[in-house]
């Protein structure tokens, strides 16, 4: 029997209200289990399909390419159309993908489905937390958000180990064959106990061109940096691949401009607040995308690491995290958010610099593990400040939008880190990783430490994390939280 609060919605506690829960962390749980698993599973993809280090990167980021161009829209989907239509259809795809994943008879297959998981994450992801949401009472929707972010955490934690083992006992094909089970549940369980909820003030029509003309802009701007090292920057097909990105964004700001509904609302860049806030969010994300790329590669490769312990080697960070986010949440809370994201990049920076030491002959005591409890502790200090900048520089209307627009740029960053990252340091499939390991880490650390610094000249001091209550922020917070540990 549905328990209700007084003035509409679900009740935390309630049967009916866990079951909501109980969808949600499945179904999210299926991409953060994913995000955690794959970079881990990239040496043993290449002996199986080859490909060399451009079908390693095109694994990864055909995956954040989608995901991070639509991943807005997707929201805007579930908004309009319904948020469990838009959860049981993404999970139903993101799985179906997963499938083709697992089966893959080659690289390019491999990435087309990598490609479609995104996409079918990019309705999933918004769609899971914005039922919660949705169907809880506004008093409840707090510690129902809480639940879901504690329970889905354990996903993260677990990722490793599980996936680690799978790809050492049996193949890395499982660790996209184990969400057909997983999604079946999870499906069942939002089409039965779910209620179906729609945004009526969202837009009759969302945003298509939009949409597409950033994914195209994203993705010949990819493909030129990807493929420009293999065959040159002068060969025909990669100066058509970039003309074509920056023709398509030039497109995009012109209907974001113009259109009634536009996907990202331009008018949110007014704010100095906002650009610094994204600004210190590319550099961030961008360094832990291309550093945790690079360094799962470098563990099993140069350092003779299984998969299962190069995927538990950093899980110090994501117990840091879950240990100690909400007391850093409540400092911040009291001393603004200027200086946690000030001085939480400067302290990842110094993680990096740790990293740069992981070498053959190091020890995991004398060399990973200071690097994962640095990386946790600055990333404890970053996460939550940082997302509530973003939602504190937009008026209430925007909140929604503004965190989807810092979701898919932390997104896109690491896309774009991984694809140039390589290419900076010299890493070829003639050159050693011993020798461009250290370099990549040196680079990634300078970003994270502009980072600090470009927070301490754009975020107000008095800005405060009390924002955190609202579920878009939560949401968002909890995701990057994910996607960076």
């Amino acid at each position: 029997m549905r328990r209700e609060a007084p003035g509409g919605g679900l009740r935390y506690g309630s049967a009916a209200g866990w079951w909501v829960i109980a969808a949600a962390v499945l179904g999210s749980g299926i991409a953060f289990l994913d995000a955690t698993v794959v970079n881990v599973a990239l040496p043993s993809i290449q002996r199986d399909l080859g490909g060399g280090l451009t079908g390693l990167q095109w694994t990864v980021d055909a995956y954040l390419l989608t995901l991070g161009s639509l991943i807005v829209f997707g929201g805007s989907l579930g908004d309009l159309y319904g948020r469990r239509k838009g959860f049981v259809l993404g999970l139903a795809a993101f799985t179906a993908a997963s499938c083709l994943c697992g089966a893959a008879p080659n690289v390019a297959i491999l990435i087309l489905g990598r490609a479609l998981q995104g996409a079918g994450g990019a309705l999933l992801v918004p769609a899971s937390l914005s039922m919660i949401s949705a169907s809880f009472s506004p008093a409840d929707r707090g510690p129902a958000i809480g639940a879901w972010s504690g329970l889905s955490g354990v996903s993260t934690a677990i990722g490793p180990f599980l996936g680690g083992y799978l790809i050492d006992s049996v193949s890395w094909r499982l660790v996209f064959l184990i969400n057909l089970p997983l999604a079946a549940v999870a499906i069942w369980l939002a089409r039965t106990h779910v209620p179906e909820t729609r945004d009526t003030d969202a837009a009759a029509r969302p945003d298509v061109v939009g949409a597409a003309s950033l994914a195209v802009a994203v993705g010949g701007s990819v493909f030129a940096l990807i493929e420009g090292p293999n065959v040159g920057f002068t060969a025909p097909s990669i100066i058509a691949a970039a003309v074509l990105g920056i023709l398509a964004f030039a497109v995009f700001l012109a209907v974001e401009r113009h259109v009634s509904n536009p996907m990202v609302p331009l008018e949110t860049f007014r704010s100095r607040q906002f650009v610094g806030a994204n600004l210190v969010t590319v550099v961030v994300y961008a360094a832990l995308g291309g550093a945790m790329f690079l360094l799962a590669i470098h563990l099993q490769r140069s350092l003779g690491y299984s998969a299962l312990e190069a995927g538990a080697s950093f899980l110090p960070v994501t117990i840091l995290m879950l240990l100690l986010s909400p007391g850093a949440g409540r400092l911040a809370s009291r001393i603004g958010a200027r200086l946690p994201m000030t001085v939480g990049p400067m302290v990842v920076a110094s993680s990096m610099l740790l990293m740069a030491r992981i070498e053959p002959g190091k020890t995991y005591t004398t060399s990973v593990l200071p690097a994962a409890v640095v990386l946790g502790l600055g990333l404890c200090l970053t996460v939550a400040p940082l997302t509530a900048a973003v939602l504190a520089a937009v008026d209430d209307h925007h909140i929604g939008v503004a965190s989807g627009i810092n979701n898919a740029i932390a997104r896109l960053a690491a896309l774009l880190a991984i694809a140039v990252l390589p290419f900076v340091t010299g890493l070829s499939a003639h050159t050693s990783l011993v020798d461009a390991f250290p370099k990549a880490m040196v680079i990634s650390s300078v970003a994270c430490f502009v980072g600090g610094i470009v927070a301490f000249a754009t975020i107000d001091r008095t800005v405060s994390v009390r924002n955190v209550v609202h579920p878009d922020l939560s949401s968002a917070c909890h995701v990057e939280a994910q996607r960076a540990s």
